[in-house]
């Protein structure tokens, strides 16, 4: 099969388009013939990290560098090992690929029934492969953190990056939970951020959200960028800052319940851009300058 290889540490380039065998399914395993994946900003920072330095990551924490690139996919069960019992052969699928070695950058991936480190799931029917693609990190890392509060209809709820994969996913959730939703974000995503329910759009090169002299319920920093003493002013008493910047897990039950939102009609998955599988370098190269809406999808073909 076609695969992404990442061998050494570095800038694009060093991600090579190989044939390699076609993975074998284990008893507790399914075979899945990809048909999306994406890169994502995290894709990028592991791109990045020195190979000597995953490998000490990997025997400290048990963190697998991927030999082959990609986090998330959506496809089509293809195989499914003895003593798999939550799936079947024709079964479409979502989920990701964290804490394997083998990822989601190719025709075929094998995934676990179930494990610690990563979900799946069978695929909105309502989405397309490649929307369903787009969904699992940036949507289970905006429930993961908004549940860390008690959002109440009609609060202020700010979402600083709100274009990006995160921030989409965190404004569609909170207009769900009934908040009154500010979205920063640069001139040219005003109007994406506007259709997905902000009541408020903020262009960050214009205005600082600081100045307004608003008080939020809530305010989520979507991309990392900004820190809790910038909101300080802005956020309310016994207010809640949220970054992306902290630690989430991927558990099944909050991909379900985003399957859910998404069959219900109340969250979207916004794709930038699609590339092949060929042009995975383009891909990181685009995703790396910070400017993405939502997410960039890779395809097979």
């Amino acid at each position: 099969m076609k695969a992404i290889v990442q061998t050494k540490s570095g800038p694009p380039r060093v991600l090579r388009l190989m044939e390699v065998d076609t993975p074998v399914p284990k008893d507790n395993e399914i075979l899945v013939k990809i048909h999306a994946s994406t890169v994502t900003r995290g894709d990028i920072h592991l791109r990045r990290i020195p190979r000597a330095v995953l490998a000490v990551m990997g025997i400290l924490l048990g963190f697998k560098p991927k030999r082959i690139t990609g986090h998330e996919f959506s496809g089509v069960i293809e195989a499914a090992g003895g003593k798999v019992t939550r799936f079947r052969r024709g079964d479409h699928v979502f989920g990701t690929t964290t804490g394997l070695s083998d990822g989601s950058n190719a025709e075929y991936v094998c995934v676990p029934e179930e494990w610690k480190t990563g979900v799946v799931a069978i695929k909105p029917a309502a989405m397309s492969f490649e929307e369903a693609a787009a969904v699992p990190i940036g949507g289970m890392t905006a429930v993961q953190l908004l549940n860390r509060t008690k959002i109440a209809g009609g609060q202020r709820v700010l979402i600083y990056g709100a274009s990006g994969s995160v921030g989409t996913y965190a404004l569609q959730l909170a207009r769900h939970y009934g908040a009154d939703v500010t979205g920063v974000c640069g001139t040219a995503n005003m109007e994406l951020v506007k259709s997905l329910g902000a009541g408020t759009v903020i262009d960050y090169t214009e205005k600082d959200f600081t100045d307004g002299g608003i008080i939020y319920d809530v305010i989520f920093d979507a991309v990392g960028k900004i820190t809790r003493s910038r909101c300080r002013k802005s956020l309310k008493k016994n207010g809640s800052y949220l970054s992306v910047k902290s630690l989430t897990h991927e558990v099944t039950e909050d991909l379900l319940f985003l399957k859910e939102l998404i069959e219900q009609g109340k969250i979207t998955a916004v794709i930038d851009r699609r590339y092949p599988l060929e042009k995975i370098s383009e891909a990181h190269e685009y995703v790396q300058r910070g400017h993405k809406k939502g997410n960039v999808v890779i395809t097979p073909d």
